[in-house]
């Protein structure tokens, strides 16, 4: 099962990049996540891990494995029975500003499942309350 949502940012992409790409201050833009750790010294890029504490959802460890800096990257978590994995991409529009794309797929047998019957209403929540906090930080300039 994959979600997703789209937002258009007036916003340079190098901006929404810089706000996207400092994972460990997402809490302060959106309220769909409470804290974030990174579990290693470098700077965030292919291979990073990343502790990931949101409401109603067990803490889950995310490993980089798609990195294009400036452009996105993706992270995936696994467990028993499921395997995360979270998309973020930018993108500049031709009319200036950018698109930002955020999307959420859970695979493996227990994915599918609890991702059809529990928590789909969930995502699309986070997707679009993460879309609009992105939106609200990256046009505030702060």
């Amino acid at each position: 099962m994959e979600r997703s949502t789209s937002v258009d940012i007036e916003a340079a992409p190098d901006r929404v990049w810089d706000v996207m790409s400092d994972v460990e201050r997402w809490p302060e833009w959106t309220e769909t996540v409470t804290a974030v750790t990174r579990l290693d010294a470098e700077p965030l890029g292919l291979g990073s891990r990343v502790r990931v504490e949101q409401p109603k959802l067990p803490p889950t460890e995310y490993v980089v494995t798609e990195f294009d800096p400036g452009r996105g990257f993706t992270w995936v978590a696994t467990g028993l029975g499921v395997r995360t994995t979270a998309r973020h991409t930018i993108a500049a529009r031709p009319e200036g500003g950018s698109r930002v794309v955020l999307a959420v797929e859970q695979a493996g047998p227990v994915g599918k499942v609890m991702g059809r019957l529990f928590f789909t209403g969930l995502t699309d929540r986070y997707l679009a309350t993460e879309a609009a906090g992105l939106k609200a930080r990256s046009e505030s300039g702060s």
